[in-house]
């Protein structure tokens, strides 16, 4: 089209070097207008002939668990001559609980990902079954073996058979980092025992953090329901990019929030129960915790991204990296570290016994370590509570720190407040029930391990540091404090003199 413009014009009137000037300007005009921008993928007019092919592939899964009868209490004795005591005898007696087992039936969905007869779905949908079954949907039933199943991840492989050896049709793995909010899903599953219900909607968010495991979701509003679970999420290409998991639902029904667990880390995570019939995790052997604003402005650094280092356990590949109290890792393998609960998955998702790269910031100054992670043994409980105890008050050497009475740790005060023998520092024994130091959760008995990265064994040199800070014009100062054998960062406030005198009881 540009080209017939330009001849057209140039029949017109062709004097003049301001008009072909002209004919220059119009054919680039032209030819931008025809340039289109790239468009994201569209809706399909429908979603017909996908559902059709994936189908095939996705299953329900029946399971039955045989549930002992409660124990039959003794037999009450309706008092002689009451009104109406033969019916009571009788009503008892016809309701009255067997003696036989009975069996509870539950509902789910999956999908086969291999034509050998492997089944994904979720563990909560298999968990303490004593009978599995998985109907294909054409209404061929079989009976499932558990290959592996991880409570963490809430992940379960199944495996199924055909008595002469035949495939089953299957569907592949997708690329869950490749999707994009705002990307259009089909799930297909069994809510509410239905069977076969297709529901299509989009990816409404990433890496929604609803557990306590190694699972960042993905959250749609595609509707999932009761029954969902352990079915699998398609993207427009027919590849799983999820396996649906959980609702967000405060009345038990479908309120357009559902959570699926990526494909990347489902494929992960049943290649691991395949080959080991466990997940093996990383364990980097540290104790830590969000860098929060409040701490970085006690640091006087600009970092507001990553995890601090609160205990380094002995003998952990922490320790053999040279990590040590009070680093904030921000960089792990190459990603960035949001805060605590990232570092965590990214451990544990860390291949065992490969070395990775550490970036750490050490008194402020960037630092590289490479660290090897073993396997997780046991899963680390959270931080343990501080207790109640009311304030006491220290007969020994002590000082008044900003709201609190500190003393030199010694075999009484480590008696007295149960402290462990590999823990040193200062005790605190009396705060102030108005300084920042109690609504900052310390209490007598807690143990100041250091003050602003550096170690304290005396009040004196909390006093002095904590000096050293508010001459810097610092408005806080990081206390690493141990309690009940659990360590945590916490940003003090410094006190102005005035603050000072209303605090002191």
């Amino acid at each position: 089209m540009s080209t017939y413009l330009t001849k057209t014009i140039d029949r017109r009137d062709s004097a003049g070097p301001m008009k072909a000037l002209m004919v220059a300007l119009l054919v680039t005009a032209m030819a931008l207008v025809s340039l289109e921008p790239a468009a994201a993928r569209g809706a399909p007019e429908s979603f017909a002939d996908l559902v059709e092919k994936l189908q095939p592939a996705v299953v329900n899964i029946s399971t039955v668990q045989k549930v002992e009868p409660k124990q039959r209490q003794g037999r009450r004795q309706i008092p002689e001559g009451l009104p109406f005591g033969d019916f009571f005898d009788q009503f008892r007696d016809r309701f009255q609980e067997d003696d036989e087992p009975r069996t509870a039936r539950s509902l789910g969905s999956g999908f086969i990902v291999d034509a050998s007869g492997i089944v994904i779905t979720n563990n909560h949908v298999i968990e303490e079954a004593d009978e599995i079954s998985v109907i294909l949907h054409d209404g061929e039933e079989f009976m499932a073996t558990v290959l592996g199943r991880d409570e963490l991840a809430d992940v379960a492989v199944l495996k199924i058979q055909h008595e002469n050896g035949d495939d089953f049709p299957f569907v592949k793995w997708g690329d869950s980092d490749a999707e994009r909010i705002g990307d259009w899903v089909v799930t297909i599953g069994n809510p509410f025992g239905l069977g076969g219900s297709v529901t299509a909607g989009i990816i409404s968010a990433r890496n929604r953090t609803i557990n306590r495991g190694d699972v960042e979701f993905l959250q749609t509003d595609a509707s999932i329901n009761r029954g969902n679970s352990g079915g699998p999420m398609f993207n427009l290409n027919g590849e799983v990019v999820g396996v649906n998991t959980a609702i967000f639902s405060p009345s038990g029904g479908n309120v357009g929030i559902g959570f699926a667990i990526p494909s990347n880390d489902a494929r992960r995570i049943s290649g691991e129960l395949q080959d080991h019939g466990k997940v093996r995790r990383g364990w980097l052997g540290v104790g830590i915790q969000p860098l929060t604003k409040e701490i970085a402005e006690s640091l006087g650094i600009d970092l507001t991204k990553g995890a601090m280092i609160t205990r380094v356990e002995p003998d952990s590949p922490a320790m053999a990296a040279g990590i040590e109290v009070g680093d904030i890792i921000f960089r792990w393998d190459g990603k960035e570290v949001e805060d605590s609960n990232a570092l965590s998955r990214l451990v544990k998702r860390t291949d065992i016994g490969s070395p990775v790269d550490v970036q750490v910031l050490r008194q402020g100054k960037a630092v590289t370590l490479q660290v090897t992670t073993s396997e997780l043994k046991t899963l680390e409980g959270g931080p343990g509570k501080t207790g109640n105890q009311e304030d006491q008050e220290d007969r020994g050497s002590s000082e008044l720190v900003e709201g609190m009475e500190l003393s030199t740790l010694s075999e009484e005060l480590r008696n007295r407040y149960r402290i462990a023998n590999d823990v040193d520092g200062v005790v605190v024994t009396r705060v102030a029930r108005r300084s920042p130091a109690y609504r900052s959760g310390l209490r007598p008995g807690a143990v100041i391990i250091r003050v602003n990265q550096q170690p304290v064994t005396s009040p004196t040199e909390v006093l002095d540091l904590t000096e050293e800070a508010r001459k810097a014009g610092r408005k806080s100062v990081l206390v690493l404090i141990s309690i009940n054998g659990n360590s945590a960062h916490i940003p003090l406030r410094l006190l102005k003199e005035r603050e000072a005198e209303t605090v002191e009881e």
